[in-house]
């Protein structure tokens, strides 16, 4: 995995998680330089230095700490909270072994990340410049060939006029004549010049940007790598002289070596990847042909993908898609960014960041239910014991804590089943099945363990699990036949196809969650469209997934 691969259309967040590592740095340089100052004030102030530079709840550098870069320098804040109040360091070698190295490497990184951020500059606006000569010969071509059909409009009315003169009707056909000419070599120019627009737009996709991109990835991974030796130096400068401390010089040691620059490039992967596919070439537009203007422009910015960058990164649909947002000098209210609209099953961010966060929520609320499953089940055991040593307690004290967890454990439940329906509604629901079910047997072991609150007796069981009196129905049988009912009525629900659609285009369905699609192949509608521009389909094998709306006719059953 890589940046100009799988960050194609992330060019700002590439900025600024460049910027933010430099950054990073710089904080980290200046952290140590503090330290140096104060460190013969011990305990205390080394203390307030690490509060200083602990993140804030909530912003821009908390965020920042899924990677592991940002994490160790956290840990090495903690670390030395910990061995507060030990001898003071040895603060030149602090300065000779990290200040003044980072700092120089520091400064190297800038000039490195100035040149990649200039090439990419170029390439953008080279790409503009042949989309302006593009757009200029298109004008062009409409003009002059208005101009032409009017002139042999105006040719054919001359020579019917029988009060026209010869010489006017010749002076009429020849001014046709050449208008015709002008508009013919207009054409020629447009078609040569939109096949260069195309021809340097595939090469600025697929080729400089990647480029650009995967070294501004290695910029960065190296970056982290210098930075994770400075976090090293920081435990081993001080493991020479203070060896009382060296179990926590040891924690910090490994948080220098747990940095991975890989890992961390992964996680800005994982973490933005849209998923969607790079702008197709533009149409050649046959004015000659009747195309007017406005249908024209409408369709410039078309580029066939449904909720694709266009559409999720609010850029503007008239126009070709930019990789780089345009920073205006001055701020204005017509800037302002309309941000969208957070929902609960996260429906607002696009189909492979959705799927992952239902994933995280679905696994939350499953520790959270196993965890209230699990106290239940000690609940049992309480009572047990009570009930057979009643000088040990009162086993009707317990039954308030019984109801309020069995209260938990269905509330629980309830909302697993909710985030579960939109994690198969996104597409992946394989993997969550399998913990349903395991949560629904926890859950439905606890249900058929309920205690009975009006005093009713609490059946013995024998070792093997079974009841010991034979003959008295199982109550936990009956909820797993409710269960696998409710759950069967289910998968009937969601393989019901709903009508049918033929494939107008062919669709590679290389994003996670999709599927491939040839032209003219008549797949089953499973799910029709949300509004965000897909559909869930289904093949005559079972397979499912989604592809674009536009690319197919649907038809659906009445």
């Amino acid at each position: 995995m890589d940046w100009g691969t799988d960050l194609w259309d992330q060019y700002d967040i590439i900025d600024k998680h460049t910027q933010s590592g430099l950054e990073l740095v710089e904080k980290y340089v200046k952290f140590v330089k503090e330290r140096t100052e104060i460190e013969q004030n011990y305990a205390k102030q080394l203390r307030n230095l690490t509060k200083k530079y602990n993140p804030k709840r909530g912003c821009k550098e908390e965020q920042e700490c899924r990677f592991s870069n940002h994490q160790s320098f956290l840990d090495i804040l903690n670390e030395m909270n910990d061995y507060a109040g030990q001898r003071e360091l040895i603060a030149e070698n602090m300065m000779m072994n990290i200040c003044i190295e980072l700092t120089k490497y520091l400064q190297e990184l800038k000039m490195e990340r100035k040149t990649h951020l200039s090439e990419a500059k170029k390439a953008q606006q080279s790409l503009e410049s042949t989309y302006k000569q593009l757009d200029s010969s298109k004008k062009r071509f409409e003009r002059e060939w208005r101009e032409a059909d009017k002139a042999v409009q105006y040719a054919e009315k001359t020579d019917q006029d029988i009060n026209a003169t010869k010489a006017d009707v010749e002076k009429a056909k020849q001014q046709a004549n050449m208008r015709t000419h002008i508009a013919e070599e207009c054409k020629n120019d447009y078609a040569a010049q939109l096949q260069k627009y195309n021809k340097e737009q595939s090469q600025f996709y697929f080729s400089d940007m990647p480029l650009i991109f995967n070294k501004l990835q290695d910029m960065d991974e190296r970056r982290v790598r210098k930075l994770a030796q400075g976090y090293v130096l920081f435990s081993d400068t001080e493991r020479h002289v203070m060896p009382i401390i060296g179990k926590c010089l040891e924690g910090v040691t490994k948080a220098g070596t747990n940095v991975n620059e890989r890992n961390d490039s992964i996680a800005l992967i994982e973490q933005y990847k849209s998923g969607f596919e790079r702008p197709g070439d533009l149409d050649f537009e046959d004015y000659s042909q009747g195309i007017n203007r406005a249908s024209s422009d409408s369709s410039l910015g078309t580029l066939g993908t449904p909720k694709g960058p266009l559409e999720l990164l609010g850029k503007n649909r008239s126009k070709p898609f930019w990789l780089f947002s345009k920073k205006s000098k001055r701020f204005t209210s017509e800037r302002i960014i309309v941000m969208p609209t957070v929902t609960e099953d996260f429906g607002h961010l696009p189909p492979e960041q959705r799927r992952k966060r239902l994933q995280q929520k679905l696994d939350d609320i499953g520790k959270e239910l196993q965890k209230e499953v699990d106290q239940s089940a000690a609940l049992e055991k309480m009572k047990d014991v009570y009930e057979k040593n009643p000088q040990m307690g009162d086993p009707a004290s317990l039954s308030p804590q019984i109801n309020q967890t069995a209260q938990n454990v269905e509330r629980l439940r309830g909302e697993f089943n909710k985030y579960e329906s939109w994690l198969t509604e996104a597409g992946r629901r394989g993997d969550s099945m399998l913990r349903r079910d395991t949560l629904r047997e926890d859950a439905l072991s606890y249900r058929s363990h309920s205690f009975n609150n009006n005093g009713s007796t609490h059946e013995p069981y024998s070792p093997d699990g079974t009841h010991s009196e034979e003959g008295t129905p199982d109550p936990s049988q009956a909820i797993y036949a409710e269960f696998d009912d409710d759950f069967e009525e289910e998968e009937e629900e969601l393989v019901a196809p709903i009508g049918q659609c033929t494939a107008m285009y062919n669709f590679p369905g290389a994003s996670e969650g999709t599927i491939t699609m040839q032209e003219g192949e008549v797949l089953s509608v499973v799910e029709e469209d949300k509004g965000d521009g897909w559909t869930r389909v289904r093949r005559a094998n079972g397979n499912e997934g989604y592809i674009p709306t536009s690319y197919v006719s649907i038809s659906l059953s009445k």
